[in-house]
């Protein structure tokens, strides 16, 4: 059954990991001819340093991808995607609580979904939506949807930002995917009205998964995919960088269809 479908253009794109801080690497990526590093930290130039210090490494990832993206002076609807968002301080409060030790202020500040939205919002004296999304393995499709219908209702441009982090040990136990450090920024706009640099647009389609494990496919005939290598920002990162016609992902009972079209 199908669902739904949204459709959108990328007019610019920007992508930040360590190791990986140009679009050359970053294509080299994409074609396996390069790793994401283990270690580093994104310079965020353009925030003030004390706001800057206050950030978490995905946090400073993100919003490394988000300046890069953000037209000078812009102000538009942003959307954070991080489906583990701030969870390593909030697991580090929790330890401080059962060792009965005062919490900090700070850091219980900043271990909200929304902590990075708030630095970047105070940073640019930007009083436009923000939004933050964690939706499990699905985070950047229901972002995605979140984006379009924002230029559904009449924005001219909504910036996209994906980042996470791989979560602090304590949660290792739930693992369920490979996990990397990562944040990718995208400024969306609506298809009639994008002057992207390639001339593509791209569509986002989802049905329903039958819970057997048998895919009830969008189009007749369609194979089951494998199993991805990477968490699905990467994946689906990696679909825009290579070029590639169409993604399938199969997550949180959706069989979810990414196209690209000329």
């Amino acid at each position: 059954m199908h669902f739904g479908d949204v459709s959108f253009s990328v007019a610019a794109h920007t992508a930040w990991a360590p190791g990986l801080s140009t679009a050359a690497a970053w294509q080299e990526w994409a074609q396996d001819r390069k790793n994401i590093g283990v270690a580093g930290e994104p310079p965020v130039k353009n925030m003030p340093p004390m706001l800057r210090r206050r950030a978490s490494l995905t946090g400073r990832m993100a919003l490394e991808a988000a300046y890069q993206c953000l037209p000078e002076q812009a102000s538009m609807p942003i959307i954070f995607a991080s489906r583990h968002g701030e969870c390593a301080r909030s697991v580090e409060l929790l330890r401080e609580l059962v060792n009965h030790a005062p919490l900090s202020p700070a850091s219980f500040s900043l271990s909200v979904h929304n902590a990075t939205a708030g630095l970047l919002s105070i940073a640019r004296g930007d009083h436009a939506n923000h939004i933050a999304i964690a939706a499990g393995a699905s985070t950047i499709e229901h972002a995605l949807i979140e984006a379009c219908s924002l230029l559904a209702d009449g924005m001219t441009q909504v910036l996209l930002v994906a980042s996470d982090s791989p979560p602090p040990a304590a949660l290792l136990i739930y693992k369920d995917c490979p996990e990397e450090s990562f944040a990718w920024a995208w400024l969306l706009q609506k298809v009639d009205s994008a002057s992207t640099t390639n001339g593509d647009h791209f569509s986002l389609s989802w049905s329903s998964h039958d819970p057997s494990g048998q895919l009830l496919p969008i189009a007749p005939e369609e194979p089951p995919r494998a199993v991805s290598s990477v968490p699905a920002g990467l994946e689906i990162l990696r679909f825009f960088l290579r070029h590639e016609a169409e993604l399938k992902r199969v997550a949180n009972g959706r069989l979810w269809r990414w196209a690209r079209h000329a």
